[in-house]
């Protein structure tokens, strides 16, 4: 199991009012609630679309947002890890 989430890659990426959603090479698709990410959840429709793949679909990056997420993050579960609660 662990394999395929090491492996995931995303091919694509889109959003609705309250999700992010990740479509996987290997034919998987997956939503997130943006309230997981704030800097997401807080940016307009075009910052949301100025996003890049990165390592080949192993991350998801949006430069304007300085934000980075990984596909075996979100598989996993793992929201904005930014900001601790303490």
């Amino acid at each position: 199991m662990t394999s395929l989430i090491s492996e995931a890659k995303a091919q694509k990426v889109w959003f609705d009012e309250d999700n992010l959603w990740v479509s996987l090479y290997d034919g998987r698709s997956l939503s997130v609630p943006l309230a997981f990410f704030p800097r997401l959840r807080k940016a307009n429709k075009e910052q949301l679309n100025r996003y890049e793949l990165s390592g080949g679909g192993i991350g998801i990056h949006w430069e304007e947002l300085d934000e980075d997420i990984s596909v075996a993050g979100l598989l996993f579960g793992t929201g904005d890890l930014s900001s601790s609660k303490k």
